[in-house]
């Protein structure tokens, strides 16, 4: 068995307790309008350039396999398969592939490595995307290799079927998990996925006792009204094992990344970051919340 890793953080602070190591999972089944992390959608390694620092060589394009669909607007043919041969003829070295392939216990022994580091601060490892649930048995397998002596954590959005969120949960210290439309059509419509299934794991996490953060990214004119905030606390009202709600300003630094995969970035409307975010929402309701 192999996943696919597109980054690892070492000295994270805001992915979970402590100090963290934060191993990102690439793959995601979700395609939400606002995602700043566009390497981690497809499953599997994928070429990335940087496309601003190019200097028009066009070496790449020569020793390209598919040279007859080549895009000269990113860099790269169309119909890209990551192959890697041009990363070696690149002068300014502006080419790589995201997405190392590790088996369950080549990863493990790296996060063993710095284990007791982090958990000297109370930290441990944090598992990312992507949608880290995505690759669930490869998830397990590490998980299970890790044992008890390390605080395991995800970041997950909650889509995936009810059965390996609660085999993943089960074998977790903590989780933080998006919730980041209650409406129902609206999630649809920005994020690509009816938002059924998230809820119900959401009531499993809550259900489970696990130690638990919920996140919420705000994004202009489409969930930070009052409405939507409002519903959020009325569904996490009561929930004891709930440390606290943070709330994610938006902000439009992902288009570099759009271009190094070979996609346009379109911003959704309204100026970078938000303010005015009335937290006070939350607290009526006995929710510490949070603006990060």
């Amino acid at each position: 068995m192999y996943g696919t890793v597109f980054d690892i953080k070492e000295f994270a602070i805001f992915d979970g307790p402590g100090v963290r190591l934060t191993v990102f999972l690439k793959g995601c089944p979700l395609r939400c309008a606002w995602c700043h992390n566009p390497e981690g959608q497809k499953p599997e390694p994928e070429l990335m350039v940087s496309v601003p620092s190019c200097v028009k060589c066009f070496k790449c394009e020569s020793v390209c396999p598919k040279e007859s669909d080549f895009d000269r607007a990113f860099m790269r043919s169309s119909a890209c398969d990551g192959c890697g041969e041009c990363i070696g003829v690149c002068p300014t070295a502006i080419r790589r592939i995201s997405g190392k392939r590790y088996t369950p216990g080549e990863l493990a022994e790296l996060i063993k490595k710095s284990a007791d580091y982090y958990a000297s601060s109370g930290g441990g490892v944090t598992f990312s995307g992507g949608e880290p649930l995505m690759q669930s048995g490869f998830l397990c397998e590490v998980l299970d290799i890790l044992g008890k002596d390390i605080h395991k954590a995800v970041e997950t959005s909650g889509f995936c079927s009810p059965d390996i969120f609660r085999k993943v949960i089960s074998r977790l210290d903590f989780v933080l998990m998006d919730i980041k439309v209650i409406d129902d059509v609206i999630h649809k419509k920005y994020i690509g996925a009816s938002n059924a299934v998230i809820l119900e794991n959401y009531k499993t996490l809550r259900d489970s006792g696990l130690p638990h953060i919920i996140r919420i990214p705000l994004i202009p004119r489409v969930n930070c009204d009052g409405k939507n905030l409002e519903a959020t606390a009325r569904l996490l009202q009561g929930d004891s094992s709930l440390e606290r709600v943070e709330l994610l300003p938006y902000h439009k630094t992902a288009g570099a990344k759009y271009s190094a995969c070979g996609r346009v970035y379109t911003p959704l409307p309204g100026a970078n970051g938000i303010i005015n975010v009335n937290t006070g929402i939350f607290e009526k309701y006995g929710i510490k919340a949070i603006i990060e």
